[in-house]
């Protein structure tokens, strides 16, 4: 099902059009226009309720299908595993570079400190408790002692850990109990995408809203301030989509030429639809017909890869969480750094493909990082060009491993005559 944002191109400009009211905009303690920004903060966090309530009943279909729906899991188990193991190990790259990178180039920027403060002392949160970010508690959070509580409580992660644990066990079965469930999760992946879209339809009114309460509260240290947001982001979301053609070149099993060829019209579609799953069929042709891998990659890795490989998430989660955290004035640790980078690196597994969809993940993550959760809002009020890069990113990964995962064919040498 192709994804697109209806009216997308209204986005940035619902974007600037509410940055530069909320600038104009007198406000304060006893504000005239504070009855007009109180309604305005309604709407908008109306609109970010509507988004995350369709998170679960995304992520766990998308998840089920895209392990347990492709083919006999003897013919495929090695490159899948193989795949996994490229999303990993690019994952982890990706999620130390940003999570380093991230720090540097942030360390020595400010924002206007009443601006931040503004900001900080309008935010609602409580602090996680002292032992809410140890190992030990993280690790036992994982197994949930009931998943329906999880999901109910919107505890994404434990919720991901099981429907991994019943998509692999589903793959086993055969006959029409895993068919029946297989195509019931396929029609629940559609209709919730569906869903979204009408949901992100809204978004020009619900990013207006935003954008208009969050220029009253940053006056015009947001312009700054969101422009070098801009800068940090799209810079380290484009170094590793360079990294992957030098790759390509290092593993000598497609010549980069092929590669950026084969890419160019899934790259195009990710460019005007911001969805991976929306360049997923190009994607495939260019694999079957420019690359000839073989069907095991097209047919099942790359749609597995498209369905829950994001590697922008290793790069976003860790940038997002710094900016939000120089934005509210929050001291923002090394640990907390870290826990922000390896969220996006295990959630990167259940982010949906549609545009803006990581921004629907981090929820959980920011009320155990202490960052308030209306902060989301505001990544997704600044996504617009930024996730153009990061589904460039996105797309570019998964060709890349779907090239890496089949194992390299050995061709036998030529039989020779000897002479009489």
């Amino acid at each position: 099902m192709r994804v697109r944002v209806p009216g997308g191109m209204l986005v940035p400009v619902a974007l600037a059009c509410g940055l530069t009211l909320g600038m104009l905009l007198p406000h304060g303690e006893g504000s005239p226009t504070s009855p007009l920004l109180g309604g305005l903060d309604l709407i908008g966090t109306a609109w970010i309720n509507a988004v995350r309530m369709t998170v679960i009943p995304l992520v766990v279909p998308l998840l089920i299908v895209g392990v347990a729906g492709h083919g006999d899991a003897r013919q495929t188990g090695m490159i899948g595993a193989r795949a996994f193991a490229w999303m990993g190990v690019l994952l982890v790259a990706c999620g130390i570079f940003s999570a380093v990178a991230a720090k540097l180039w942030f360390s020595g920027y400010t924002i206007d400190p009443e601006a931040t403060a503004r900001l900080r002392a309008s935010a609602q949160f409580t602090p996680p408790a002292g032992d809410a970010l140890t190992a030990r508690s993280w690790i036992l959070s994982l197994i949930p002692l009931s998943p329906v509580k999880a999901a109910a409580d919107g505890t994404l992660l434990p919720v991901v850990v099981f429907t991994l644990f019943y998509a692999f066990a589903l793959a086993r079965l055969s006959g029409p109990s895993r068919d029946t469930q297989l195509a019931f999760f396929r029609g629940m992946a559609d209709t919730m995408l569906l869903v979204v879209r009408w949901i992100l339809a809204a978004a020009p009114i619900g990013i207006f809203a935003l954008a208009t309460v969050l220029g009253a509260r940053l006056g015009s240290a947001a312009l700054g301030a969101i422009g070098f947001y801009f800068l940090v982001l799209i810079t380290l979301l484009l170094t590793p989509t360079v990294a992957i053609y030098g790759l390509v070149a290092l593993s000598g099993r497609v010549s980069v030429r092929d590669f950026a060829r084969a890419l160019v019209p899934a790259q195009m579609v990710a460019i005007g639809s911001r969805s991976s799953l929306a360049a997923l069929p190009a994607m495939v042709k260019g694999a079957t017909d420019v690359l000839r891998l073989p069907p095991a990659a097209t047919g099942f890795v790359l749609p597995l890869c498209a369905s829950v490989f994001k590697l922008n998430s290793g790069i976003y989660w860790a940038v997002g969480a710094f900016f939000t955290a120089r934005l509210y004035g929050i001291p923002l640790t090394d640990g907390q750094l870290a826990l922000a980078a390896l969220a996006g690196v295990v959630l990167s597994f259940s982010t949906p493909g549609i545009p803006s969809g990581g921004q629907l993940l981090q929820v959980p993550v920011y009320t155990a990082l202490g960052l308030p959760v209306e902060a989301v809002g505001i990544m997704i009020a600044l996504d617009t060009l930024p996730d153009v890069f990061k589904t460039l990113l996105n797309v570019t990964s998964d060709v890349f491993v779907a090239v890496m995962a089949p194992p390299r064919t050995i061709t036998p040498p030529p039989t020779t005559t000897s002479p009489a």
